[in-house]
């Protein structure tokens, strides 16, 4: 009868173990996801909002900040829910280009023996536009 007892105490410690490992999994997965999504879409961004007229007078690389703010928001808003989102600049810089994003993610919360958790993640990306092969 004791190892029977040993055996149900070892199922539910598996099931516990699980469970928490699913809950990890998804938050540092959803962080991952996140991470790439901002540096792409913020790198597709500041080519979009590349001023060409004052690169042709000045042979200097500008962006304008209303057309780089307009290109990330609907590119981020392609690929996820803004419900969940919130996106702060910093220091964008129209030349030479340099942008600071700040992305906060809401996660769902977990409710764990009567105590809700609830996970905000942040990812910060900051990216500078240059132009090589220039003399």
């Amino acid at each position: 009868m004791k190892e029977t007892y040993w055996g149900y105490w070892l199922i539910l410690l598996g099931v516990f173990v699980v469970v928490i490992m699913m809950l990890i999994s998804n938050v540092t997965t959803q962080n991952t996801e996140d991470y790439y999504l901002i540096k792409e879409v913020t790198e597709a961004a500041m080519v979009d909002s590349v001023n060409y007229g004052y690169f042709r007078e000045y042979g200097e690389l500008k962006i304008d900040r209303e057309k780089f703010i307009e290109s990330f928001v609907r590119r981020f808003a392609e690929n996820v829910s803004f419900n969940t989102y919130e996106i702060a600049f910093y220091d964008i810089y129209e030349a030479p280009p340099k942008v600071s994003v700040k992305v906060t993610s809401k996660t769902r919360s977990f409710m764990v023996v009567g105590d809700a958790t609830s996970f905000d993640i942040v990812n910060k990306v900051d990216a500078i536009l240059e132009l090589s092969g220039q003399e």
